[in-house]
């Protein structure tokens, strides 16, 4: 590493790794008697003279991924329209046309708790970011002292009036002022700054699961709902028929057990209730914390898969776009911005540490002589440090930082392989639920056209009664599937645009402030 260093800024070189530390430090000279009197002045200009440059590796943010598909050949969905390079709406959730969706996911975003935390975790980094830039100015602290004082006989009197008991009062100023030569401050401040916008970008984090929780969740209740609804329509059924088959039975026409095992069948169908009506009191006390809520508050919408349509068209951002706009990779890249800074902290750290002092102030044994001529005082220091020897604690610490930075690389690296691996795995489902529903709906029209020729055949006292309970379970679990593979398809929908960052980057009050708008 090469450092060169001059106060007026003339010679400065970056670190280079390999390289032993070559220091040159050129010293204002003293200028004539009575400069003193502006040395606060001075001190204020000294952070422009003594910050000529930064140790440290300067950071440059990570190239997109050379890939030009999240899947092989074309990243296609059989029976919807997909836009590449299309942009993602801010409040992409309109997209599905369910106007109580839009209201409660308007009301996640202003009572939930965990992004009110998310958001008072970012101005914390915020207020520690503006905090660290103090470093760079001189610290004033002002002082009044008073005291009475006893000189000894031996000793002279300080005062001309040669009084040994006397009273003293001292009003001063001092002026502190640690030279940033190296940047070690700058880069501290770099390193608070990454971590201030890794809040921010966490905190879009916690935005983009929320919505996509609320829309998921309400998803869910609608796939519960209508299971339920399918399962009872499937119990109406097996109830006709049993009413006919005890009929049948009082007539002599068929065997008790054919009743019974009727009536076993309706009571396994009537067991599902019980567990999705369960899971449907539980969606909606999920519905109630996500959006700030009690459980026991009223009046959320009750949603069914008919309350939602599916977006005309799917926009899917380009491979390279995604790594800008996904929360959880920007945050790491912040993350790696900030454990990069700290190399250069860790390289000034081992550097001669430069510190000026001033004091200046006014004393005198009465106070009504304070700020009278003859009065005033003043003194400026200035002191370089250089550790000599640690047992290679600095060395080590530098060490550990360009290992961090290490860490935070390949943490990165992970953060986009599991975000490519994301939105491959959500086009693949996509692709499977446009098959998937399809055979779902042919299935169950099919079972349910089996069922009316054998109810047809029960009225008739045609009875077979393995091939009834046959025809009803199927009827039943097809039921289920459609209403499965419809909210799938919902669901992986809503992954699509959670994968690709939920537009975020879209909204009005960040594309305010980009622009300077009042947000």
């Amino acid at each position: 590493m090469v450092v060169l260093f001059s106060v007026n800024g003339e010679r400065c070189a970056r670190s280079q790794p390999g390289r032993k530390p070559v220091v040159t430090i050129r010293l204002p000279r003293i200028a004539r008697p009575g400069w003193w009197r502006r040395e606060l002045l001075g001190l204020g200009v000294l952070p422009l003279l003594l910050t000529a440059c930064a140790v440290g590796p300067d950071f440059k943010s990570p190239a997109p991924p050379d890939v030009a598909n999240f899947l092989p050949g074309q990243d296609q969905v059989a029976g919807r329209t997909v836009v590449r390079g299309a942009e993602v709406p801010a409040q992409w959730w309109e997209l599905f046309r369910a106007p109580a969706l839009d209201r409660l996911v308007q009301d996640g975003i202003a009572h939930n708790a965990d992004l009110a935390a998310a958001e008072a975790a970012v101005r914390v980094a915020q207020a520690n970011a503006l905090a660290q830039r103090g470093a760079l100015f001189p610290t004033v602290a002002g002082n009044f002292q008073a005291s009475r004082q006893r000189v000894a006989g031996d000793l002279s009197s300080p005062l001309e009036s040669g009084a040994s008991i006397f009273n003293l009062y001292t009003a001063q100023l001092t002026v502190t002022y640690v030279a940033d030569v190296w940047g070690g401050t700058r880069r501290q401040i770099e390193s608070t700054d990454a971590q201030a916008e890794m809040q921010a970008f966490q905190r879009e984090g916690v935005y983009l699961t929320l919505t996509s929780s609320i829309a998921l969740a309400a998803i869910e209740e609608a796939r519960l709902r209508g299971q339920i609804a399918a399962t009872r329509r499937v119990i109406d059924l097996q109830v006709q028929l049993l009413g006919i088959l005890r009929r049948q039975n009082e007539q002599g026409q068929i065997a008790l057990p054919d009743v019974v095992a009727q009536e076993t069948a309706v009571a396994q169908a009537r067991l599902l209730l019980p567990p999705l009506e369960r899971d449907l009191a539980k969606q909606g006390n999920l519905l109630a914390f996500l959006t700030g809520r009690f459980p026991s508050d009223a009046g959320q919408a009750a949603f069914q898969l008919r309350s939602f349509r599916l977006p005309r068209k799917l926009p899917l951002s380009l491979p390279a776009d995604v790594v800008r706009q996904r929360p959880d990779i920007r945050a790491a890249e912040a993350s790696l911005r900030s454990a990069n800074a700290q190399i250069g902290v860790a390289i000034a750290n081992r550097l001669p540490q430069i510190t000026l002092t001033a004091n200046a102030g006014q004393t005198g044994d009465k106070l009504a002589q304070l700020f009278t001529p003859g009065t005033a005082f003043s003194m400026i220091a200035g002191s370089v440090a250089q550790t000599v020897f640690d047992a290679g604690t600095l060395e080590s610490r530098q060490w550990a930082a360009e290992e961090a930075t290490n860490q935070a690389i390949e943490q990165y690296r992970s953060v986009v392989l599991a975000a490519f691996r994301n939105v491959a795995d959500v086009l693949r489902a996509l692709q499977a639920d446009a098959r998937m529903i399809d055979a779902a709906v042919a299935a169950e029209r099919s079972a349910e056209q089996n069922v009316s020729l054998v109810r047809r055949q029960v009225e008739q006292g045609q009875v077979n009664i393995a091939l009834l309970i046959a025809a009803q379970q199927a009827f039943l679990q097809t039921s289920l599937a459609r209403v499965d593979s419809e909210a799938s398809r919902l669901a992986d929908t809503v992954a699509l645009f959670q994968a690709l960052g939920g537009g975020w980057w879209n909204r009005p009050e960040l594309n305010a402030a980009r622009t300077g708008g009042a947000p």
